[in-house]
């Protein structure tokens, strides 16, 4: 009968260890996951306008692009606008700032273009501006002249 009991009891210990361990660990990252995609898409493509996993969102490639014709407005500062703008907006979905961005990335089709992002950029922040690359690239979607993608962490 003894042998019984101990068995019993090693079986209760172990099943209560695995109840109480699973009862304070953190839900992993995946299982808060959920895609952002802002009614007003332009573009019906394959992928998601955000990912939030966890408190990381992770933003997708965007471009400026205005919702009359579905391409780059001709003035840059009018395509910073709404790119910047669009990332706003898409933060704001998941509950977050500009503020909360920590990387970007910026693909420019011409560099000289630097000065004039960099004007209206800084405009978005009221504390420490994230780390960023600002990328030369060759021809982008929708004739943009400006891509941009980024993370942002919740404070």
């Amino acid at each position: 009968m003894n042998r019984r009991v101990l068995i019993l009891f090693s079986v209760l210990a172990v099943a209560a260890f695995f109840t109480v361990r699973g009862a304070f660990s953190k839900p992993s990252p995946q299982s808060t996951r959920r895609a952002i995609n802002l009614p007003d898409r332009l573009i019906q493509a394959p992928f998601s306008n955000a990912i939030l996993a966890g408190d990381t969102l992770y933003l997708a490639g965007s471009v400026g692009l205005d919702p009359k014709t579905g391409k780059a407005p001709e003035k840059i500062e009018d395509e910073i606008k709404l790119l910047l703008d669009g990332y706003k907006t898409t933060l704001a979905a998941a509950g977050m700032t500009m503020d909360d961005l920590v990387y970007v990335q910026v693909f420019c089709t011409d560099l000289a273009y630097y000065d004039k992002f960099n004007a209206a950029y800084k405009t978005y922040f009221t504390k420490d501006f994230p780390a960023r690359a600002f990328i030369g690239a060759g021809s982008l979607l929708r004739s943009g002249h400006f891509e941009m993608q980024a993370i942002a962490v919740r404070r």
